[in-house]
This record gives structure tokens, C-alpha cells and sequence, in this order.
């Protein structure tokens, strides 16, 4: 065998063996998420995916939805729709990326800041 071919059976190799490993880990965190949803709790499966992946693909649409907002405010001012654009190009994924609780789905942070805002009424 040439070494050519050796390196493209040994990068198959690997490119294998690292799917398998994403799709174990995957499948295993979405389990564990489901598993613990009812309690309204982030696993930490959740909050590491959270943190190494979803954040800084969050991160990444913020920069280029601001791009994308400057781009197209001609055009979103011409026709009237400034605000929007600009909710939805950068303010949602800028609130997706730092606002949210990590690992927390939307819907287990507005259950959180619910219960949060009613604990701190209570508390005055």
C-alpha cells in the first residue's frame, strides 16, 4: 500500500470514529434532557452543548445579524420597518446568546424568570 492510500483509509478511520463519538453524545444529552425537563432544570449535558456549541453559534448570528441590519437599514427605513429589522436580525439572537439561562430551553427560562419574579415579589 502507498502512503497516499494509507492516509485517506486512516482520515476515513477518524472521520468515523468522531461521528459515532457526536452521535452517542448527542443522542445521550437529548435523553437527558428530556428526562429532566419536568423539573425545569438544565442538565449538564445541556449546559455543556449550551456552552461549546449553541453560544457561540448565538454569538456568531448576533455579528452577522447586526451586519445584516446595517446592510439592509436603507431599505428596512424606506420601508418602515426599522424596529422590527432590528429585533429581529440582532436583538432575538443577542437575547438567545446572553440572556438565557445555560442549557435552559426558552421555555424553561421564561418558567424560571416567572417563578423568580414571583419569589422576589413575595420577598418585598
Amino acid at each position: 500500500m502507498d502512503t497516499l492510500s494509507q492516509g485517506k483509509k486512516m482520515k476515513r478511520t477518524i472521520s468515523a470514529i468522531a461521528l459515532a463519538s457526536m452521535m452517542s453524545v448527542s443522542m445521550a444529552a437529548s435523553a437527558d434532557v428530556v428526562e429532566d425537563s419536568s423539573m425545569n432544570r438544565p442538565t449538564v449535558w445541556a449546559m455543556g452543548i449550551d456552552a461549546g456549541l449553541v453560544r457561540p453559534v448565538g454569538l456568531a448570528a448576533t455579528i452577522i445579524g447586526a451586519g445584516l441590519f446595517v446592510v439592509t437599514l436603507p431599505f428596512s427605513a424606506l420601508g418602515g420597518n426599522v424596529g422590527e429589522s432590528a429585533e429581529r436580525l440582532v436583538v432575538d439572537p443577542a437575547k438567545m446568546t446572553f440572556l438565557r439561562c445555560l442549557g435552559c430551553t426558552e421555555g424553561q427560562d421564561n418558567q424560571n424568570r416567572g417563578a423568580r419574579a414571583m419569589h422576589e415579589s413575595d420577598a418585598q
